[in-house]
């Protein structure tokens, strides 16, 4: 499964992300996107973002464009 590029991410989509301290186990977070943090167009762990409500980690899935 390849990750979202930062072409694929906006404000307003819900995504999945891996928190920081979740790294090791996996555990995915659904949110939707505030910010995008990474400013390059790919990263090898994902783009990271920042939610709503202020969780920040690497996008791993993009669910669905409306929230």
């Amino acid at each position: 499964m390849s990750l979202p590029l930062r072409n694929d991410i906006r404000a307003g989509l819900k995504v999945q992300i891996v928190e920081k301290q979740n790294q090791r186990s996996g555990a995915v977070t659904e949110g939707v996107v505030a910010r995008i943090l990474t400013s390059s167009s790919t990263h090898p762990h994902g783009i990271k973002v920042m939610l709503e409500d202020g969780r920040v980690g690497r996008v791993k899935a993009v669910l669905s464009a409306d929230a």
